[in-house]
């Protein structure tokens, strides 16, 4: 039996009861679990469809369909591309296209990328951009994150140069002032940017990092030449970037004249951007855009009970470390979503939600005889109750 990589779903532990997993059948799920699976090859191959890597991505994301389907458009052209240049049929006038994603905390622009990544089985690097500054400024620098590519990929610079770039908070570079940006070196770090997202040859040792400048010429003092690139390009590598862009539905609402409705960044155009803060030529490497919109009650629902990447399975496993069979209810489930909905914060009230109910239970049932756990909405509602009700029938 082939060993799935940790990070696989099937290495969460088993799916608990009242809790059905996606179906997965025919041909193309076979294709997509190989896919996963497989360590990547040594050659760059890509063979997937659009549809295959939108019902991959489903089988991790619930909802935001439409940017499933602009993600995985995007991903197949350009990794079609990378494959077709390797095989020697450039062409030379074809136009990345870089992705920007705008969205809310918690609606799964992340958890995208990194399963779209893992399918694909090329090297991830996610950023955040309030990190980095312009040249010249106490802060990261951008091109580190085509290093951090490298790292990744164990060293091998010929599989990094196909990996993605994914860099969140993009908003924040912003220098419109009362934007949510920032006025000192916004400007520059979206220049840098844009010449990473373009084409760019990056040196593979920083100019910064002295002790790997004095080791490489020390190697190179003794006659030991390293062999391999002294430069990575990053004309194969796909730049996504994210952010939540909070206030820039007042711009839309002034250009479009409507109500604050939910579908407000689905209208964003390239005026948009600009005025909230964004340099023309920053946008235009960031072609292709999508909008995520926020999760109500019932697609929290929905990501605890059909995500294979749910948190419950997280609190089987932890529980099933101590012997102890958890199993939920969905009137639970339910309970659990309501209460991450007022959290505001999307997918990851599910984990503030979870850790409150589930504190007190997890430090006591260990050290007794409970060897099983049911989770009701009753549970949910009064962790404290529940917990002393089970330690009474216990010591009874």
């Amino acid at each position: 039996m082939r060993k799935q990589s940790s990070g696989h779903p099937s290495a969460l532990g088993p799916t608990s009861a009242g809790i059905r997993p996606p179906g997965r059948s025919g041909h193309i799920a076979k294709r997509i679990v190989a896919a996963s699976a497989k360590p990547p090859a040594p050659e760059f191959s890509f063979r997937l469809k659009p549809q295959e890597v939108s019902r991959h991505l489903s089988r991790f994301v619930i909802g935001q369909a439409e940017a499933k389907k602009v993600l995985s458009v995007a991903l197949c052209d350009h990794f079609q591309h990378v494959r077709l240049t390797l095989a020697g049929k450039p062409a030379p006038f074809y136009q990345k296209q870089n992705v920007l994603i705008l969205g809310p905390t918690g609606v799964g622009k992340t958890h995208l990328i990194r399963s779209a990544a893992d399918l694909i089985g090329v090297p991830f690097v996610k950023a955040d951009a309030t990190k980095f500054s312009e040249t010249g400024y106490v802060g990261g620098d951008v091109d580190d994150l085509v290093r951090d590519l490298v790292r990744r990929a164990g060293g091998d610079v010929k599989r990094a140069s196909h990996g993605i770039i994914y860099v969140d908070e993009i908003d924040k570079l912003a220098t419109r002032s009362g934007g949510g940006g920032r006025d000192v070196s916004g400007r520059g770090v979206q220049t840098n940017l844009l010449k990473l997202m373009e084409d760019g040859d990056i040196p593979l040792i920083s100019p910064n990092d002295v002790n790997a400048q004095m080791q490489a010429a020390m190697s190179a003092a003794r006659g030991h030449s390293p062999g391999g690139p002294d430069t990575i390009s990053t004309s194969s590598i796909l730049f996504i970037a994210s952010g939540a862009f909070s206030g820039i539905e007042s711009l839309i609402r002034k250009r479009t004249n409507r109500s604050p409705a939910g579908a407000l960044l689905s209208s964003v155009t390239t005026a948009d951007l600009i005025a909230f803060g964004l340099e023309p030529e920053f946008i235009g490497r960031l072609p292709v855009r999508v909008a995520c919109h926020g999760l109500d009650e019932d697609a929290l629902f929905d990501v605890l009970q059909k995500s294979e990447s749910s948190l419950i399975h997280q609190y089987v496993r932890a529980f099933a470390a101590y012997g102890i069979t958890l199993r939920f209810q969905n009137d639970a489930l339910r309970a659990l979503a309501a209460l991450a909905k007022t959290e505001e914060t999307g997918a990851r009230g599910l984990m503030t939600v979870m850790e409150r109910v589930f504190r007190d239970l997890k430090f006591r049932l260990p050290s007794t005889l409970i060897r099983r756990l049911t989770v009701t909405a009753a549970l949910v509602a009064d962790p404290a109750g529940g917990l002393r009700e089970l330690l009474r029938k216990t010591r009874a």
